[in-house]
């Protein structure tokens, strides 16, 4: 059997998922990496290497020591500049190069979504009159929200935020979804929430405070999508397993 060896660019649930499906198969000698940003990290299904590459070319020169024959990119949406290296690694190396491109959630009926490109300006279109705003976003997002003081925030990040938010009115939780939409629902009301600012993840890990805001009727400020890099890529973890069985399979199988 001729071991294939894949790295994974992971932080998130679909590339633990698709880790623990690939392993299953035998033939691929598979490493996950994650950035080492989330504190603590649930389990992983496959041997695990933490820390960034250096950019590009410290990616590229890992894949080149390693031997490696795929790069799977299952990063986060937001992930631009992890993606963006990626694939410049992947050009350089001579590498194949998969990624997981998650669908984003589309709005429906009922649905009051202002759409904005950055944090900056999600701070502009929350307006002046003091809200109560719930900030569904990461470290490094919120800093933003210190130039609008006269709002009330909630915060649910997975790490901590530290330093703390440098408002006046800050309440801070700590929670790693899934998030189920009643809980969602509960969590909005009893902090008489008037407005969400999220990104746009997709996925049902995270939709729950979307439906939620829509039977509300809450206001949801999104964080557009980076523009990422065009490579080979799949909506779901079975598709693109289904394109590694065909990357990894013998050469007479592919038809080639």
């Amino acid at each position: 059997m001729i071991m294939k060896t894949v790295l994974i660019l992971g932080g998130t649930t679909e590339a633990r998922q698709l880790a623990a499906r690939l392993a299953t198969r035998g033939d691929l000698d598979i490493t996950l990496s994650l950035a080492g940003r989330t504190e603590n990290p649930v389990e992983q299904p496959v041997p695990v290497r933490t820390g960034g590459f250096g950019g590009a070319q410290g990616l590229a020169d890992w894949l080149v020591e390693h031997k490696s024959d795929l790069l799977i990119d299952a990063t986060h949406p937001y992930a631009a500049r992890i993606s963006a290296n990626a694939a410049e690694a992947a050009r350089i190396a001579g590498v194949a190069i998969f990624a997981l491109r998650r669908p984003g959630w589309e709005p429906v009926e009922g649905d009051c979504w202002t759409l904005v490109d950055d944090s900056e300006e999600a701070v502009a279109a929350l307006g002046d009159k003091p809200r109560r705003v719930f900030l569904a976003l990461g470290r490094q997002e919120v800093a933003a929200f210190e130039a609008a003081l006269q709002h009330a925030y909630v915060i649910r990040s997975v790490d901590p935020i530290a330093p703390p938010l440098g408002v006046p009115d800050a309440t801070y939780i700590l929670a790693r979804g899934p998030f189920a939409e009643a809980d969602e629902r509960a969590l909005l009301e009893a902090e008489r929430i008037e407005v969400i600012v999220a990104k746009n993840s997709g996925g049902q890990a995270t939709y729950g405070k979307i439906a939620a805001a829509r039977e509300l009727g809450i206001e949801v400020i999104l964080l557009r999508r980076p523009q990422l890099p065009d490579v080979p890529s799949a909506p779901s973890v079975a598709a693109l397993a289904e394109m590694v069985d065909h990357f990894a399979a013998p050469a007479e199988k592919r038809g080639v």
